[in-house]
């Protein structure tokens, strides 16, 4: 049986660990020729070398995604190895948690730059390879943040809104040339990301303890399970699905 996508091209921004990670895997998995975006040069050739030796094929391509000239020649290696892509998870993201007040003008721009304009960068520059193969999908992280607003977190949570916006608006404009742009919106996730989000949440007294996740979420999600999510919003399984948040958060923000 063929994978779901099987002969496709994917481009994976922070596609190294974490809920990245477990897309990469799945991915090639389902047949996709992975490319994986991400400055952690160790954690991607280890994903590498785990999908190579599973019969698969991928490449790592190191990138700080937040800058236009890395983006630029990310996707040009891209295109030199495989010839097109058809799939795009805009993943590539990071945090900031402390006190609103405390919060520099630095750390804004730079969780901006990481969260919301790589995705710019990064679309803008597959978008035209997409129109000449004839179309694509675009998933792009955001989060349960985007809806429900976290202490601690106002850098954070503003940026998964722009990510939120960035995704209707993407799929609105592309839809008449065959692109497909949805996000996915994860609520705590068992990564290194997700572990340390709570550990310093803890420390600034806000409750995120097991108990606190359980009546909010029922228990901490596991990254595969966000990649699975990926994976079908990035498949033809989805072909009319355009413009969405899928939240895969069990529940938190529906309560």
């Amino acid at each position: 049986m063929a994978g779901r996508l099987e002969g496709k091209v994917a481009l994976i921004s922070g596609g190294a660990t974490g809920m990245g990670g477990a897309t990469s895997r799945l991915f090639a998995q389902e047949g996709a020729r992975v490319a994986i975006v991400d400055r952690n040069a160790e954690a991607a050739e280890a994903i590498v070398g785990e999908i190579v030796a599973a019969g698969g094929t991928a490449i790592h391509v190191p990138a700080d995604v937040s800058f236009a000239s890395d983006v630029a020649d990310a996707v040009e290696r891209v295109i030199a190895q495989f010839g097109r892509i058809d799939v795009l998870f805009n993943h590539a993201g990071s945090i900031v948690i402390k006190p609103f007040l405390e919060t520099t003008e630095e750390e804004w721009d730079r969780l901006t730059a990481i969260n919301v304009k790589s995705m710019f960068l990064m679309t803008k520059a597959v978008l035209p390879h997409m129109i000449a193969g004839g179309g694509g999908s675009i998933v792009c992280t955001s989060s349960i943040s985007a809806v429900a607003a976290t202490p601690m977190e106002v850098l954070y949570d503003t940026t998964k809104g722009a990510c939120h916006m960035f995704a209707r608006a993407i799929a609105v404009e592309f839809r008449d040339r065959n692109i497909r742009c949805n996000a996915v919106c994860p609520g705590f996730v068992r990564t290194p990301h997700g572990n340390r989000e709570v550990s310093e949440l803890m420390r600034y007294g806000v409750d995120v303890s097991d108990a606190a996740l359980a009546a909010q979420q029922g228990r901490i999600c596991e990254p595969e399970e966000v990649a699975r999510a990926v994976l079908f919003l990035a498949s033809d399984e989805a072909s009319f699905v355009n413009g969405t948040h899928l939240f895969v958060d069990n529940g938190f923000t529906a309560a």
